[in-house]
């Protein structure tokens, strides 16, 4: 009598930074799941709250990572993959609610489509449980990534599993093999746009990403991260997505679009320029441009490592 295929170990981890106030809801919500094994890994990125205290004292199965210092989502992310046992690494904010199917539904999904090297959750806000905030990730032919069916009602308009170009970082599952064939996340992008890297480097080599409509997560959008810490971030790795993912073809297919719509963002910020997040933006551009040289370094491994063809990753990009 044969014995059941061995379900996959799979590692969630968690970054923290002063989320004492989201982190019960959201590792409440992994005591619920339906799927085992799962590890819980929480990464603390020297919260002066009572974080550390809190997790100690009421969540004791969750394993800390406690930083000396901030390093960010990517770098927090990375130290937890280090420490993390699964086959399958999920990454999930601490402001989020997941599911109870979450987990188990994006292990079928990996385990259903053996050419998915990642998987993306469906998001909804966690206060408008009808409103979308992601279906998976896009990335258009102007340079810009954006949110499936962001602020849309969800009436079922992305329930169809299948391919998307990224997943929001978070709340995504990835294989390990695939991480340890394309690299963790890049720690110089620290905030913001790190999974859009992930995602490229990944489908540059071939893997896939599928979306998982029933693998779903309610977001307190922005609670521990925006304004204008996000907005300096998206405008430095806006940049550096391009400089660094973006194939050489493609460039000179679009550059007309990228730069039309780079010219667009730094427009908006100048006529905005009394706010703070405005100003942000522009000192963003101002350190992606500064910091293009390391990026380009890095842009030469990257594409010399592509295997994939580009007609075939054409049709995931948007105009």
């Amino acid at each position: 009598m044969s014995s059941a295929p061995r379900r996959p170990l799979v590692s969630v981890i968690i970054p923290n930074w002063n989320g004492a106030s989201h982190l019960p809801t959201c590792l409440d919500a992994l005591r619920r799941q339906t799927y085992a094994p799962i590890e819980v890994i929480v990464v603390d990125n020297a919260s002066t709250d009572e974080s550390r205290g809190l997790l100690a004292a009421d969540y004791p199965e969750a394993q800390v990572v406690a930083l000396p210092t901030n390093q960010g989502f990517a770098g927090a992310v990375n130290r937890g993959i280090e420490v993390a046992r699964g086959d399958v690494i999920a990454l999930l904010n601490n402001d989020t609610e997941a599911d109870p199917a979450w987990v188990s539904e994006l292990a079928r999904a990996l385990n259903d489509h053996p050419a998915a090297g990642f998987a993306a959750a469906k998001l909804r806000l966690f206060d408008r449980r009808t409103v979308l905030h992601s279906a998976g990730d896009t990335f258009s032919r102007t340079g810009q990534a954006n949110s499936r069916g962001v602020w849309e009602e969800d009436r079922g308009q992305y329930d169809h599993e299948g391919p998307v170009f990224s997943a929001c970082g978070g709340a995504v599952a990835y294989r390990r093999a695939m991480l340890d064939d394309v690299g963790l996340l890049d720690e110089d992008f620290f905030f913001n746009l790190e999974d859009m890297d992930l995602a490229w480097r990944a489908q540059l080599r071939g893997y896939q990403c599928v979306f998982v409509p029933t693998a779903l997560v309610y977001h307190k959008l922005s609670a521990t991260g925006g304004g204008v810490t996000a907005s300096y971030y998206t405008g430095r790795n806006s940049l550096w997505l391009i400089a660094k993912d973006y194939p050489a073809e493609w460039l000179r297919r679009d550059w007309p679009r990228i730069l039309g719509a780079q010219l667009k963002v730094t427009w908006d910020a100048v006529r905005a320029w009394r706010g703070d997040a405005a100003r942000a933006r522009l000192r963003g551009q101002l350190a992606g441009l500064v910091g293009l040289p390391a990026v380009l370094r890095k842009r030469r491994g990257v594409q010399a490592r592509r295997r994939v063809n580009l007609a075939d990753l054409d049709p995931l990009l948007i105009d």
